[in-house]
């Protein structure tokens, strides 16, 4: 059985109008960019579609997969233009060297620090990181989860972000 990442269930979702009220911040890794913006793309539109406003999407670019923790933290604490939620876009490929394990593991323990809060409790409002990293053995499965026929996880991202932004 094949999961199509893209499809879910709307019903689920906040209603337009709350969804209007809120921002989202994306951070995308530019290694591996023909995967990353299409998965960027996938979750900007789908943000659109129910209802938050193009001007509230905010859309930050890092060199990889690595730095997407550092631009999550500090797009969290900017203060007054705080996202609702963050989600960030990487692409990791494995290769030859143990440094897609490295990698991997910085990305995953980065965003489950920055969701247990250690980083964004200090103003009473926690704010969930999305994790929308692809974590792949070659680059047909990633671009399978990046439009192709396995949906894109860009959509799944935000929809999880504007699920958790309204918990």
């Amino acid at each position: 059985m094949t999961t199509d990442l893209s499809n879910y269930d709307a019903s689920l979702l906040p209603n337009a109008d709350v969804l209007a009220r809120q921002r989202y911040a994306i951070i995308v890794a530019d290694w591996n960019s023909e995967i990353t913006f299409a998965l960027a793309q996938g979750a900007i539109d789908t943000l659109i579609k129910h209802g938050v406003k193009e001007k509230h999407i905010s859309v930050t670019h890092v060199p990889g997969t690595v730095e997407l923790t550092y631009a999550a933290a500090r797009v969290i604490k900017k203060g007054w233009r705080k996202p609702d939620a963050v989600i960030v876009i990487g692409c990791v490929i494995q290769g030859d060297t143990p440094h897609f394990d490295y990698v991997c593991q910085s990305v995953t323990q980065g965003v489950t620090i920055l969701n247990a809060g250690v980083t964004s409790w200090w103003d009473g409002k926690h704010v969930p990181v999305i994790f929308s990293v692809l974590t792949t053995l070659n680059k047909e499965q990633a671009q399978d989860r990046a439009g192709g026929k396995l949906g894109n996880k860009g959509v799944e991202g935000a929809i999880t972000a504007m699920r958790m932004a309204n918990l």
